[in-house]
């Protein structure tokens, strides 16, 4: 099985990247770390940790999503939610919080899942978006808690990845290995 790191990245769009900058890097203080760009085309990345980021396509024709509550289920045409960024302290929280206020931004109260706090808001993007405080003692990462009173049966067979559920791969050769030039190639002088 891989072994992941993170996410690498996540990929949201824009139609303002002079907004999107401000909010991510010069509100909530996410530094810019890399930036592509050449008429029609922006990519930008915002670094969350020392492994993930944050990256802004900006699209001229997009527009905001509307406005959708975390968590509350739609009947449309879906694919994402909201992202949750982690915080170091617990105070942290509340420092985000007035933040997003004195800029203007609705922020929600925080909020005791049992084994994270949370403070919820949007982006200029209208991106839902969510602060998370891990609770001492209750890392689900190192003893997952599953406490689901009417799970689906897939749920029942446990955490761990589940061996032999998909057909096996045919073995990479190294003739198979090809990697092709893409987007980026000019941040390190390669065209």
């Amino acid at each position: 099985m891989p072994r992941y790191t993170g996410i690498n990245h996540l990929a949201m769009a824009t139609s303002d990247m002079d907004a999107t900058i401000r909010f991510w890097r010069d509100l909530l203080g996410m530094r810019l770390v890399a930036g592509l760009g050449r008429p029609g085309y922006r990519h930008y990345f915002l670094e969350i940790s020392d492994r993930d980021m944050i990256a802004f396509f900006e699209w001229p024709e997009v527009q905001p999503v509307a406005a959708k509550d975390h968590g509350v289920p739609v009947k449309v045409p879906f694919v994402f939610d909201h992202v949750s960024f982690g915080v170091t302290e617990r105070d942290e929280l509340w420092e985000i919080k007035a933040k997003l206020e004195a800029a203007g931004f609705w922020a929600s109260e925080i909020l005791d899942h049992g084994f994270i706090l949370s403070l919820y808001s949007f982006d200029p993007n209208n991106m839902a978006i969510e602060f998370s405080w891990p609770q001492p003692g209750m890392n689900v990462h190192e003893q997952p808690r599953l406490v689901d009173k009417h799970p689906p049966q897939v749920r029942l067979e446990g955490s761990e990845p589940m061996p032999g559920k998909w057909p096996e791969p045919k073995p990479v050769v190294r003739e198979d290995k090809v990697v092709y030039p893409g987007e980026g190639r000019e941040i390190l002088g390669k065209n």
